[in-house]
């Protein structure tokens, strides 16, 4: 078949990569359009621009997929089936339709689960024991489409936003694969969402990142796990803004007022929570770099000491 691949991230390019290495004709790629990023705000390429370009494929960034030119451009290209991985742009219902057998998605959840824009961290924030990828058919709404195929992950322990994502996308690019070497099979056993059973992840921001300590011990530990490698979970201390990047939960019963730093040792540094407490491991200042918190007091750190009381989120 003729492909056409739409994606952006990092996600999206494991897959594209895999179609290339697998020999898939890949006749465009659609990314979103460079953007500025980091510190200096310099224009970068997306992952999946980048590799298309290695590998002389022709990109095409339009702003929104609705312009009559993007269309005009799209069947132009004569595509057999478009797959989209985390694009980032909305296809509307006559662009689903332009390639001969539709677009299919390849989401990182086990649908109805998670729909919406961020389904890995949103499974780790709630403490499913299990995620994986779905191979969906198109439809106009938001992850809505018929199921053509699963692959299930566990979610461990000390899994991260940034550990599952990576192996999320290992995955979805295992399951295009699979599914392209027989998407009839997979099309007759195409299955319809429960909707029932669907939970929206919204897409994270820097601001729900703030550590709330009349959330237990288990919750702040699955937020600080979610949100690494970001937004990054944090504790405002006066203008000082520590970012956290792992804990783990004191099982200990704690009475004590939630967020009061009630000891440090080789450890880390513990905090009492609404229920039980959190031992924090590693932290970063703003401008230094990720340490331990044995090196965060060893450096003469004096903050979070025993006794001090965090401020609390206003409800």
């Amino acid at each position: 078949m003729n492909i056409i691949f739409a994606g952006t991230p990092d996600f999206a390019a494991e897959s594209l990569k895999s179609l290339i290495q697998n020999q898939h004709t890949i006749i465009a790629v659609y990314t979103q359009p460079d953007r500025p990023a980091g510190r200096g705000k310099k224009i970068v390429k997306s992952a999946v621009k980048q590799i298309a370009e290695a590998a002389g494929i022709p990109v095409f960034q339009p702003e929104k997929l609705s312009e009559d030119v993007a269309k005009v451009q799209l069947k132009a290209l004569k595509a057999d089936l478009m797959i989209v991985a985390a694009y980032g742009l909305i296809l509307p219902a006559d662009v689903l339709s332009i390639p001969k057998y539709g677009c299919i998605n390849i989401h990182a959840s086990l649908l109805p689960r998670w729909r919406g824009a961020a389904p890995i961290q949103r499974a780790i924030q709630a403490g499913d024991e299990k995620t994986g990828v779905t191979i969906m058919q198109m439809d106009v709404g938001l992850d809505t489409g018929v199921m053509l195929l699963k692959l299930e992950t566990p979610i461990l322990a000390n899994d991260t936003g940034g550990t599952l994502h990576d192996r999320l996308s290992e995955l979805g690019a295992s399951a295009i694969e699979r599914y392209l070497a027989e998407p009839e099979q997979y099309i007759e056993q195409a299955r319809i969402q429960d909707d029932s059973l669907a939970n929206y992840a919204h897409k994270l921001n820097k601001q729900e990142a703030e550590i709330d300590w009349n959330q237990s011990a288990s919750d702040i530990c699955r937020m600080i796990r979610a949100f690494n490698p970001w937004p990054v979970a944090f504790i405002n201390l006066g203008e000082q803004r520590l970012r956290i990047f792992e804990a783990i939960v004191d099982d200990r019963n704690s009475t004590h007022t939630p967020g009061l730093v009630i000891g440090k040792s080789r450890e880390g540094i513990t905090i009492a929570c609404r229920e039980q407490a959190i031992t924090i491991k590693t932290l970063q200042l703003p401008g230094g770099k990720l340490i331990s918190a044995e090196a965060f007091f060893n450096g003469g750190k004096k903050l979070l000491e025993t006794g001090t009381q965090l401020s609390l989120l206003s409800s």
